[in-house]
């Protein structure tokens, strides 16, 4: 019974970190750009009572032995890059990617961070920035007496000024990629950073060869949290926990019959 206690306190935690998961992908289901993150979990280690394979006589081995689990743990929770919907904004500085890809945004303190959220908007500068002031990278910049934006879909942004027929070409839009976005790092505000598990970026421009996806300009993509099928992770997880609670009072019971047992 020992063991019991141990085990279900084991999955009372892996279902409190499940619900703590849930909690943040429904805090973020109107952020743009926002990835929701699956929970995984794993058993633990087995106690070989009887090994399976073990010998039952002299010719005989034992076909499935006898092994007790010790519980579970959460091993990841992993970002599932799937897209979400496109909303239209009319803001001609609001980019989405369809396809693969995340925009590049140069932090303060000079390391590249990425980003699938295309909320930009124009610093005192001219120049292009993600809510926080951080610069799209590469650099953009658009002089004050433009008239109009327009970003095509292979990210070559241009504008027109008064007098002028002729778009002037203010820069180019990069798209980064990696072999697995799963292993990327989240710090926070839409920003991704690399790891070893991610591998290197890979830079292209939006729509070309090296498969990265294109730039719609004036609109957001919005979180790929779906509402429904959190609320039904929610539901199974606390049925999971109270399933739980209920063995650690069974073995409770169970302690207590035995202690009042007498001579």
């Amino acid at each position: 019974m020992i063991r019991a206690l141990y085990s279900a306190a084991s999955g009372m935690t892996a279902q409190q970190t499940n619900v703590d998961n849930i909690a943040n992908n429904l805090a973020n289901a109107n952020t743009a750009g926002y990835k929701t993150r699956r929970a995984q979990f794993q058993d633990l280690m087995y106690q070989n009572l009887v090994a399976p394979g073990s010998a039952a006589g002299q010719q005989t081995t034992v076909p499935s032995g006898l092994q007790i689990g010790l519980g579970a743990k959460t091993s990841s929770n992993e970002i599932l890059f799937t897209e979400g919907n496109f909303v239209q904004t009319g803001n001609p500085l609001d980019l989405a990617i369809s396809g693969a890809g995340f925009f590049q945004i140069r932090l303060p303190s000079g390391d590249l961070a990425y980003s699938r959220s295309g909320q930009f908007q124009l610093d005192k500068s001219g120049n292009m920035v993600d809510s926080d002031g951080d610069g799209l990278d590469p650099q953009i910049t658009i002089p004050p007496t433009a008239l109009s934006v327009q970003i095509a879909s292979d990210g070559t942004v241009s504008y027109t000024l008064a007098g002028t027929t002729a778009a002037q070409v203010a820069g180019q839009i990069q798209l980064a990629n990696f072999q697995n976005p799963a292993g990327l790092n989240a710090i926070g505000q839409n920003l991704f950073e690399p790891t070893d598990a991610s591998g290197a970026a890979t830079v292209a421009n939006p729509g070309g060869p090296e498969g990265l996806g294109t730039i719609e300009q004036g609109y957001t993509e919005q979180s790929n949290v779906s509402v429904v099928d959190e609320f039904i992770n929610l539901i199974v997880a606390q049925r999971g926990y109270e399933a739980n609670s209920k063995v650690v009072k069974a073995c409770d019971e169970m302690y207590q019959q035995i202690n009042q047992l007498k001579n």
